[in-house]
């Protein structure tokens, strides 16, 4: 956990960011900039970050997109906080049985209009890495749920879970967590923070 008691300013702007109401929060693009100069520095100092530390319930508060570039690659496109009527939320339930293993959560909800899909996970402590899979869904509407399944495989797709190689599965990089907020880069090169949503 990166806990200091002189802050770099990019962890000032990215505290900033996790913290601020609509009226003083940091411009985006001194975000990506800040969530830039986080992941160089944590590569460069080769900050670890133990599994534990990504568990519970995490609320998405800026994101950024990506656009392919002519001459190949990927570019980070504009980043975003993400509106008030949108509640983007992620989170990580550790396995009983292992302490690399979660049972990751993503969901989105809109007005009473709630969709989320889960899945297993597992944490690649050396390298701040999560490798996940959704394989179940739901759709509920006012609380009441519409529809529960198997999304993208289901229950298959989970039993084979484990035999996948990580370089098949969708993953997020983490390059700086701390108590209030986390940081990740995703497989598509996307950057965003969540912060701890309230108990």
């Amino acid at each position: 956990m990166v806990e200091s008691a002189a802050k770099p300013e990019f962890l000032e702007i990215l505290t900033a960011a996790a913290q601020a109401q609509a009226s003083n929060r940091p411009a985006a693009s001194m975000v990506v900039e800040a969530l830039l100069q986080a992941e160089r520095t944590a590569k460069q100092q080769r900050h670890l970050y133990p599994s534990e530390a990504l568990s519970g319930e995490w609320q998405l508060r800026f994101a950024t997109g990506t656009r392919k570039l002519r001459q190949g690659g990927i570019a980070l496109s504009k980043g975003y906080y993400l509106p008030r009527f949108v509640q983007g939320q992620i989170g990580f339930e550790p396995s009983p049985d292992a302490t690399d293993r979660f049972q990751i959560s993503n969901q989105l909800q809109v007005g009473a209009i709630r969709f989320r899909i889960t899945g297993p996970a597992k944490y690649l402590n050396k390298k701040n890495l999560l490798a996940f899979d959704f394989t179940q869904m739901e759709l509920a509407v006012f609380g009441q749920v519409l529809y529960r399944g198997g999304f993208r495989g289901g229950r298959m797709q989970a039993d084979t879970f484990e035999q996948q190689p990580i370089a098949k599965l969708p993953f997020f990089s983490f390059f700086l967590i701390t108590n209030d907020f986390i940081a990740a880069r995703g497989r598509g090169g996307g950057l965003a923070i969540w912060v701890k949503a309230p108990v």
